[in-house]
């Protein structure tokens, strides 16, 4: 079968009606994914973001935290999963799966945000302190504005990985859209394994265009408040 008729048959697959209900259907895949995945990227945002941007705010420390961070890159999350299934944790559903991902997304997000701040232009900071700004007002209003736009970057990149590498939980029996490919390669079902690859690579190329809409939305009302304070159009 060449490479049209597979796209032509994954196509097939997902066009049918039935595969769309049921606790087996891609309706409740495609939500076991984006929950599993929103609670991974959650957690590690609200953990990683604060501490890198921080850190880079205060100039101390970073780097090493970086590093120890970035040792999880090197960690396969399936090998975290695994250990977690011979661990009391093998009850608890989603937790080992939300918990491996979180581990896997923060070191893009603690990283970047640490990044951001540092690589904010110290003639800015030191204009910022000459005009007699606090360490929490230079932190607001110059750091963190600079910083937005490597942090996001942080964001997304993360945001990406954990959609991709989410699919591994149906490896270890959780849900999500991993659970279609898996179940394809069971049944030898080309189509289904296809079709479940392309879901989740159209899951992933959504998260980014809407986390570049809401940057971009953002960076929009900045510009809008800062014209409307300088009177400026």
């Amino acid at each position: 079968m060449g490479e049209t008729g597979i796209v032509t048959d994954a196509w097939g697959w997902l066009t049918t009606g039935a595969h769309w209900t049921g606790d087996e259907g891609i309706g409740q895949r495609l939500a076991e994914h984006v929950y599993v995945s929103g609670a991974a990227l959650l957690i590690a945002a609200a953990l990683a973001l604060p501490l890198g941007l921080w850190l880079g705010h205060l100039g101390r420390g970073g780097a090493l935290a970086v590093n120890v961070s970035n040792v999880g890159r090197a960690i396969p999350v399936f090998a975290v999963l695994a250990l977690f299934m011979v661990s009391p944790l093998r009850n608890a559903g989603y937790v080992p799966t939300v918990v491996a991902l979180v581990l896997f997304a923060i070191p893009p997000l603690l990283t970047n945000a640490y990044v951001g701040v540092r690589e904010v232009d110290r003639a800015a900071v030191r204009a910022a302190r000459g005009m007699g700004m606090t360490g929490g007002q230079l932190f607001r209003r110059v750091e963190l504005p600079l910083a937005r736009p490597v942090v996001m970057t942080g964001v997304r990149s993360a945001a990406v990985q954990v959609v991709a590498t989410a699919t591994v939980a149906a490896m270890v029996g959780q849900g999500g859209l991993g659970r279609i490919i898996t179940a394809g390669f069971a049944t030898y079902d080309t189509a289904q394994v296809v079709a479940g690859a392309l879901l989740v690579a159209l899951l992933a190329l959504l998260v980014e265009g809407v986390l570049v809409g809401a940057d971009r939305l953002f960076e929009r009302r900045e510009r809008t408040n800062e014209r409307t304070l300088t009177g400026d159009g």
